[in-house]
């Protein structure tokens, strides 16, 4: 193994680490898409070192048999040497086997093998895809303590503020047996927190987090980053921008749940705002919704299936002049008139409550889609949010104005040093790889796994499909088995919810309506008769633990309720069984109405279900699944492609504000 470049970090005051952006033409970008794809065609499957790990058991040895007052002078040895020489291999080996030792001393746990190549190929640059529970939590101790011993500020970054604080807990004590410091960042902390924060040698937090503190950094730094400008203007100012700044640059990076922070969440650019005044932007507002509601599909507007996007058509267009030729101010120029209107249009016919949004305190919140998680403190722009508030009834918020914004593509490429690990990431190898030089490897489980994949069963309607889970439930119920029911939407697992509360079964729903005790809905998820329905928030990163005797009942049985925008989150779901060579099933039970069949197919795909079963009940999967996967497949390529639209459009805007004179 090559030796890898230590990252030293400047002080907390006087310089700012971080990669500049490498910008790349559209042929560049697709020779890279490539490469990737070459690159995980052709790379060994599965990660092997077995060199390195016979000198990580020796090393280990020898760190065992120091008396426990001489291993303090020994870690610090290792800390010097480090900084001194560098990550090389040996010195790797050493650092890995000290932490292995150090984390069955202080928290009971022995990191296997397996997870010694986890933090062997993160500490390359690469992401580790290792299956869910194989201990990924554990495994990110390796490469972190081993760089921050080197003397790397580390950010370890995960979905959501309470895994961050989670597992920096948890993990505690093996940084501090070190002699590392660790912190985590979370919502409501103040600057002067945050500060204190990152002054730690491990830091955790949210990707949302962390992203949105480095935008508030560039906000104080401008065009400025050159260390001798800012050391110059720490001795030389009354109050230098350095002292204002949350974090030491972005220097070495581990992403927990590579998959969703790199790729799922890439869709969304973040920005900063501050509200607005309204400008008696409200009565437009409300205009625009009683507007749209007299306009007709599909005479004057239609649907772009899968795009989110209204198309007015030339007699739309005419309508809406006259609807609207006494209104003046905004609804005179064509321009202005038909951005309205489809923005109204899409606040009515294509944004979903229950789905997209909940109303929760009399106001509009968003649904993440992967997560089924609330997305706190966003909302849609160009006067969508406020039109869905129209809609709904509430007061009408002003807009915001935007005082800087970034995408995680650019945020995520920035850091010195990016890895990575999660159970799903083979699908996404190839933009991994061209967004940010990422490649993916293979980590082999501890224990082979044992899990039953039952394939999937089609129904031709939703309300069959929904019946028929219930019916598949009380079987399971029957013998005790524990059933997780997994579910894309809020309004789903209501009617699920409903369904099963009428055939009188007792169960627990999760969703962004329900997020009471989440961490311990999902952890008894496993106990013998239990039924949990949630949205995709299920857990990701929370261990499901079999109750006693679940293991002789076949484990825990999940039912997906339909499929996907990607195959990669129907495995997370599948994920949730099987864990560490436990015994587990899951099944697909999807129907003809799915919202992914119905955006790529349409209504065709249900009136040819219709001539195998009249009542709406189950068709052949033989024939009909090809069709599923295409959906899914499209879907897919739909989000990728939408991924590298708002790469390219963050581009454009970084040039503009650039010749405007401002950072971001």
């Amino acid at each position: 193994m090559s030796e890898l470049a230590l990252l030293r970090p400047g002080p907390v005051l006087g310089s700012y680490p971080e990669r500049e952006d490498d910008r790349l033409s559209t042929l560049d970008r697709a020779m890279a898409v490539a490469s990737g794809w070459v690159r995980q065609r052709f790379t060994r499957s599965r990660a092997r070192a077995p060199g390195f790990l016979r000198r990580t058991r020796k090393l280990e040895r020898s760190f065992a048999a120091v008396p426990e007052h001489e291993l303090g002078e020994r870690i610090v040895h290792l800390r010097h040497a480090l900084r001194e020489r560098g990550l090389t291999s040996e010195l790797i080996a050493s650092a890995f086997g000290l932490i292995r030792l150090i984390a069955e001393r202080q928290i009971g746990l022995r990191l296997y093998d397996v997870q010694i190549l986890g933090g062997l190929l993160m500490l390359q640059g690469r992401i580790a895809e290792m299956d869910t529970g194989e201990g990924k939590t554990l495994t990110a101790t390796l490469p972190a303590a081993t760089a921050a011993l080197a003397g790397a500020p580390v950010h370890i970054i995960t979905v959501n503020d309470y895994l961050a604080a989670r597992d920096a807990e948890w993990m505690r004590p093996v940084y501090e047996a070190l002699g590392l410091t660790v912190d985590v960042i979370v919502e409501n902390m103040s600057p002067d927190e945050r500060r204190r924060a990152y002054s730690a040698d491990v830091v955790y937090g949210s990707n949302k987090q962390m992203a949105f503190d480095y935008l508030k950094d560039r906000i104080v730094l401008g065009d400025e980053t050159r260390p001798l400008h800012m050391r110059v203007e720490d001795l030389t100012a009354s109050d230098p921008k350095a002292r204002k700044l949350l974090m030491r640059g972005l220097c070495f990076a581990i992403v927990d749940e590579a998959d969703s922070c790199l790729i799922d969440e890439a869709r969304t650019p973040l920005i900063i705002s501050r509200a607005g005044d309204l400008s008696g932007m409200e009565l437009v507002y409300v205009n625009a919704i009683e507007m749209a509601r007299k306009l007709v599909m599909p005479r004057d507007f239609v649907i772009l299936p899968g795009e989110r996007q209204i198309r007015l058509t030339d007699l739309g267009r005419l309508r809406i002049r006259r609807l609207t030729e006494t209104w003046g101010s905004v609804w005179a120029a064509e321009i202005h008139r038909e951005e309205l209107s489809r923005q109204a249009l899409s606040a009515l016919w294509v944004y979903e409550r229950d789905k997209h949004y909940i109303v929760r305190d009399e106001q509009i919140a968003i649904v993440d889609e992967y997560t089924g998680r609330i997305m706190a403190d966003r909302s849609w722009e160009r006067g969508l949010h406020q039109m869905i508030e129209v809609k709904e009834g509430l007061d009408v918020t002003g807009r915001h104005e935007t005082l800087a914004r970034i995408s995680y593509q650019r945020f995520f490429r920035r850091y010195l040093h990016i890895c990575g690990m999660t159970g799903t990431a083979r699908e996404v190898a190839g933009e991994l790889w061209s967004v940010y030089g990422l490649t993916v490897q293979r980590v082999p489980p501890n224990r082979r796994s044992r899990r039953r994949d039952l394939g999937r069963v089609i129904y031709v309607t939703e309300d069959a499909k929904l019946r028929a889970i219930v019916k598949r439930v009380a079987s399971l119920h029957q013998v005790g088995s524990p059933v997780l029911i997994g579910t894309r939407s809020v309004a789903t697992s209501e009617a699920l919810s409903a369904l099963l509360t009428e055939a009188g079964f007792i169960h627990n729903v999760l969703n962004a309506n329900r997020l009471q005790d989440e961490a311990l809905v999902v952890a008894q998820a496993g106990q013998a008769g239990q039924i949990t329905v949630a949205t995709n928030m299920a857990g990701r990163g929370t261990d499901i633990t079999l109750g006693k005797g679940v293991e002789a009942k076949g484990g825990l049985f999940v039912i997906a309720t339909e499929p996907h925008d990607a195959r990669r989150i129907d495995r997370q779901l599948y994920g949730r069984c099987g864990r560490q060579g436990n015994r587990g099933a899951h099944i697909m039970m999807a129907s003809l109405e799915d919202e992914i069949v119905r955006e790529t197919l349409g209504d065709r795909l249900r009136s040819l279900g219709h001539l195998f079963a009249p009542s709406g009940g189950r068709v052949p999967s033989l024939i009909f699944g090809p069709a599923l996967r295409y959906a899914q497949w499209v879907a897919e390529r739909r989000n990728s492609a939408t991924r590298r639209a708002l790469l390219r459009h963050d581009d454009s805007m970084e040039d503009m504000l650039a010749f405007a004179g401002r950072a971001e």
